[in-house]
């Protein structure tokens, strides 16, 4: 048995799961390889893992262990309590001064990340006359393989916001913790929690966010769009190269002042500004991300690349999913995970979210956008253009056009293929979709023959679409947002990119869909085509053959065996690592209910069928009026969907019953926007605070669900309505669900048996329904598991600490019934134990649920 350790840096008494936990990760990560901790939320999990994983890594560098020796010796101090007594080592300090004076951000010649060479300089006026010359690409002869050794696939790939070259200081920390998390709110609360402890102070710890997050350049953040902000960023930078040799070409009536005020970002011109402020992060305790943004501001230099250049020197690196599961992001942020630990957070939904990551999409109006600007360039250009570029941008064009026929109107495509054939691609096919294998996809658009490996080498070396996107630019000037024009430009060159790479990943690894639709309810106008990767298996291996050790944590990880099969299957289940701990709250201090019947005796139904009759809805107000007399404080309800929350609050409204909701309580309603919930949150706070009680309207997904917690009065009942399944009409999910019931079986390389077949899919949900139903095990598992890790993280909400107390209510009657008469699975099996082993399945009627409630709350209120 290994000895138990002493995590003396645990602010609090810890409780024994506690204890449990910080001892099984300390052995995890001993031991090194793939290991799972499961832990339910407001059991101080963060806490844990920060006191657990931190002290190991300081006995890990005091014993000299690490798996860089080198590496540690020149980071540790002389002194062995070193944690104890941190200060910032003033010879260390002008080491690093030293090493940094090469700016980080001027581009390298040889950079690796393409796009940052395709960012076009918006021209000021007086740059008008400059010759469309500067457009013309350089003589482009086909290279041999050895052009196209280098893969180019990480070089536009859209999970990575880092497009250009950090020039990250050669200064390494040695050994370190990486961890990682979905959301910008989890990582400030992560980093609240890391304030509690010694580490704070004795660490050297970096939080990495998003351009978006982070950037203080005002004249960059009123573009608002994310990826508008990204491409403006990089754009600045490439102006930091002197103009001085373009002014002789110019006329001597233009004028040639103000380059040193145009090319660069204002919060970059002071390297030494840089260093600064990474001096003072080091010195300072633990620095969330609007700690740094306040910093930056205070400083007048960029957070964002400021933080960057501190990730290889720190101990701890906090970071988000993107960051650190997307290849492309980890060199281009110079992240090393060889032989560090990585911790990843909030691991519920890991597999679906690294697959997501790595989707590609392209619309129809993007492939217009790039063939119209190729078009009018070779328009512009042809006659000056050496063969070797002519013949690829025939290509170029000639893919397009496929690339359109599938998805495109006739008027569309009789514009771009001048002539070509289309065959009868776009006749007589219903809405929906078409899912189709990667091989299959290129045979049926006859673009098979077409060397994807060296295009995709082409548009990296060449350079073509700087110059595509500039000379479209310059044809644009009259425009008046000219930038907006150029960036969405970039944007569908972007789009075009990422489906060129997904088109060249194995055949099995994804699916192409096909969409023709004009409209759906999210507002997407045409047809798109998009590339859905189904394993993340090889992607996820990146990432654990580098690293030491890889712990995957979350408030309820089951079933893990799913997790095992989805992203390391290679991994024997016997040599996974994997622990589980109960609630710190006792007992008696939650009441979960599954409640089958309202108050009118109505049976629950909230499956899809019936969800949105008037009765069903009606019922569902009722319920509500009454609870809302009985539950003290706060109460958040959940939905599956904004769309249902909004037909049953306009419904409510109508009948009254929301008027005698509100003489109980005042109604929130969670908002749309990301932006709009903390306000919301606010003020449904300061209503529970004054006494008067408040009802929060969720749902399921939604900001409200993760990340943020509702402690103590803020919720004290949490309301689930229904079994919130995904709809089954996304033919992506169904993609995935084949997949997934093929793992493990011998012959997984060919489709599910009598599943979608590569015909058109109209997206009717009793379609979806069919595909579900012809599933034997692991294809109708994973959809279960998809609704109830949903369910468990929504009302994981409302206890958040040891005398913490609420009542969980379970609307529907599929919830209710003793699981062990049932043959097929029941939803309470995939609850967590700490709630499943406390459920009342069955009440006689809604009488004996009011009355367990009024005495629940009685009591506690007594206590």
């Amino acid at each position: 048995m290994t000895e138990k350790q002493e995590f003396s840096a645990f602010p609090y008494k810890p409780y024994s799961i506690q204890v449990d936990f910080m001892n099984a990760l300390y052995q995890f990560l001993d031991k090194g390889g793939v290991s799972m901790l499961e832990s339910p939320t407001g059991t101080g999990k963060s806490l844990s893992i920060i006191c657990s994983a931190l002290q190991w890594l300081i006995d890990r560098k005091e014993k000299g262990k690490s798996g860089s020796d080198k590496a540690v010796e020149e980071f540790s101090y002389d002194e062995p309590d070193w944690m104890r007594n941190f200060a910032v080592n003033e010879n260390h300090s002008d080491k690093t001064i030293k090493n940094s004076s090469t700016s980080p951000f001027r581009l390298r010649k040889h950079a690796k990340e393409v796009f940052s060479q395709v960012q076009v300089s918006v021209k000021k006026h007086e740059e008008d006359d400059l010759s469309d010359q500067e457009f013309l690409l350089e003589e482009y002869e086909s290279q041999d393989e050895s052009s196209s050794k280098r893969k180019p696939a990480g070089v536009f790939d859209s999970s990575s916001e880092d497009d250009d070259e950090d020039e990250t200081e050669n200064e390494e920390g040695g050994l370190k913790v990486f961890f990682c998390s979905r959301t910008h709110s989890q990582l400030s609360q992560f980093v609240k929690e890391l304030r509690k402890t010694v580490f704070a102070k004795n660490l050297r710890v970096v939080c990495l966010g998003s351009r978006n997050n982070m950037c203080i350049n005002e004249d960059v953040l009123k573009l608002g769009n994310v990826v508008r902000i990204n491409e403006r960023c990089l754009d600045l930078q490439k102006k930091k190269k002197s103009q001085v040799s373009k002014k002789k070409n110019l006329g001597t009536t233009v004028r040639v002042g103000r380059t040193k005020a145009s090319c660069r970002c204002p919060m970059l011109r002071k390297n030494t500004l840089q260093r600064e402020f990474k001096a003072e992060v080091f010195q300072q305790e633990a620095m969330d991300i609007e700690d740094l943004v306040q910093l930056g501001r205070e400083m007048k230099t960029c957070p964002y690349y400021g933080s960057r250049r501190m990730a290889p020197a720190a101990d701890l690196v906090i970071l988000p999913y993107q960051s650190l599961l997307s290849k492309s992001s980890r060199e281009s942020l110079g992240l090393n995970l060889k032989n560090n630990v990585v911790i990843i957070d909030e691991a519920h939904n890991l597999a679906d979210t690294l697959l997501s990551m790595h989707d590609a999409k392209i619309t129809v109006s993007q492939l217009e956008d790039v063939h119209c600007s190729i078009e009018h360039y070779l328009g512009r250009f042809q006659n000056l253009l050496g063969a070797g570029n002519r013949r690829y941008i025939q290509t170029l064009l000639i893919l397009i056009r496929a690339l359109l026929k599938p998805i495109a109107s006739d008027r569309i495509l009789n514009t771009v293929n001048n002539g070509l054939d289309t065959g009868n691609h776009s006749k007589s096919k219903p809405s929906g979709g078409c899912s189709m294998a990667i091989y299959d996809f290129l045979f049926s658009l006859n673009i098979d023959n077409i060397n994807l490996v060296k295009l995709l080498a082409y548009i990296k070396e060449s350079n073509i679409i700087h110059k595509v996107s500039g000379y479209g630019e310059r044809v644009a000037m009259f425009k008046k947002d000219p930038v907006a024009h150029e960036m969405s430009k970039l944007t569908s060159f972007r789009a075009l990119f990422d489906m060129l790479v997904a088109l060249t990943h194995n055949n099995g690894d994804g699916r192409i869909i096909i969409s023709k639709r004009t409209s759906s309810t999210s507002g997407q106008q045409g047809g798109y085509i998009k590339y859905v990767m189904l394993t993340g298996a090889k992607l996820f291996s990146e990432v654990v053959d580098e690293a030491h050790a890889v712990v995957l944590a979350g408030g309820t990880l089951q079933p893990i065996e799913e997790t095992r099969e989805r992203l390391f299957p290679w991994l024997p289940s016997n040599q996974l690592q994997f622990f589980s701990c109960s609630h710190i709250v006792p007992p008696e201090s939650i009441m979960p209910i599954a409640i089958s019947h309202g108050p009118t005796g109505q049976s629950f139904d909230f499956s899809h069928s019936s969800r949105s009759s008037t009765e069903m809805i009606q019922e569902l107000g009722l319920l509500m009026s009454n609870l809302v007399a009985v539950v003290p404080e706060g109460v958040i309800v959940f939905f599956s969907s904004f769309e249902y929350e909004t037909q049953v609050h306009t419904a409510w409204s109508n009948s009254g019953i929301l008027r005698r909701i509100m003489k109980k309580k005042r109604v929130f309603r969670e908002p749309r926007r990301n932006t709009e919930v903390e306000a919301v949150l606010r003020d449904y706070k300061e209503t529970i605070e004054s006494e008067r009680g408040a009802i929060m309207l969720a749902v399921v997904g939604g900001k409200v669900s993760e990340g943020i917690n509702f402690s103590d009065s803020m919720c004290r009942c949490v309301v689930m309505v229904g079994l919130p399944y995904p709809s089954p009409s996304e033919i992506e999910l169904l993609e995935r669900i084949k997949h997934i019931e093929g793992l493990g079986d011998s012959g997984s390389a060919k489709p599910c048996l009598g599943l979608v077949d590569d015909s058109y899919y109209s997206g009717d949900v009793q379609e979806g329904f069919g595909v579900l139903k012809s599933c034997k095990r692991r294809g109708k598992e994973y959809y279960e598991n998809l609704c109830m890790k949903a369910v468990n993280q929504s009302i994981g909400r409302a206890i958040r600490h040891v005398k913490d107390y609420a009542a969980i209510l379970l609307v529907d009657a599929r919830y209710s019934n003793d699981p062990a008469s049932k043959r097929t699975s029941h939803p309470s099996s995939k609850l967590p134990k700490w709630i499943k082993d406390r459920l009342i399945y069955s009440t006689k009627g809604y009488g004996d649920v009011h009355r367990m409630l009024h005495q629940f709350f009685k009591h506690k209120n007594v206590n």
